[in-house]
C-alpha cells in the first residue's frame, strides 16, 4: 500500500541496487506487532513462529522477536536535537517517495497515532531538505519516515 520505491527513474534505479536490510527489534506481544506493522502500516508478513515474526518492511527485513523482561526504553526519553525537534535515539525507518510518505502520514493521522515529532519538512529551502516523522510502536521502538523530492540526488546531500 505505501510503496518504499521512488516514482523517479533515478530514484528507483538507486533502491534496486541496494540489498534489503536485515533488522531485529524487541517487541512486547507478537499480536500488537501485527497490528501495528502488518495492519497499520501494511508490511507484509514473512515467516514466523511463537517467539518472532518476519516482516516486509518497505522491502527490509524487520523481525519482531517476543521479549516480554526486557523492552527498549521508551525511545522519546533519550534523543538529540535536530531541527529544533528531540529526535529519538536509537529509531529506524524508512526513506519513501512524497506521494507515499503523505498516504502515510494521512493513515497515520487518521488511525489517530500518536507522533513523538508531527510531520514537517524539515531543513526546509537547505540541502537535504525532507519531509519527516516519528512515532513508537506499540512497544516503544521509534520510527521515523522520511521522503525527499529526489532521493538520488538528496538523501546524502551536504
Amino acid at each position: 500500500m505505501f510503496p518504499a520505491a521512488p516514482t523517479s527513474s533515478r530514484s528507483k534505479k538507486l533502491i534496486e541496487n541496494l540489498p534489503p536490510f536485515h533488522l531485529a527489534i524487541k517487541v512486547r506481544d507478537l499480536a500488537e506487532a501485527r497490528a501495528f506493522y502488518g495492519d497499520l502500516l501494511a508490511c507484509p508478513e514473512g515467516r514466523s513462529s511463537e517467539e518472532w515474526v518476519d516482516f516486509n518492511f518497505f522491502g527490509h527485513q524487520l523481525v519482531c522477536h517476543l521479549q516480554k523482561d526486557s523492552l527498549p526504553a521508551a525511545s522519546k526519553e533519550v534523543s538529540n536535537v535536530v531541527d529544533e525537534h528531540d529526535v529519538p535515539v536509537p529509531h529506524f525507518g524508512a526513506v519513501l517517495d512524497l506521494p507515499a510518505w503523505d498516504r502515510l502520514s494521512q493513515k497515520l493521522k487518521a488511525a489517530n497515532v500518536q507522533f513523538v515529532i508531527e510531520p514537517y519538512i524539515r531543513f526546509r529551502g537547505q540541502p537535504g531538505e525532507q519531509a519527516t516523522m516519528f512515532l513508537l510502536d506499540p512497544s516503544g521502538n521509534a520510527i521515523e519516515f522520511k521522503a525527499f523530492q529526489d532521493i538520488q540526488t538528496q538523501l546524502f546531500q551536504k
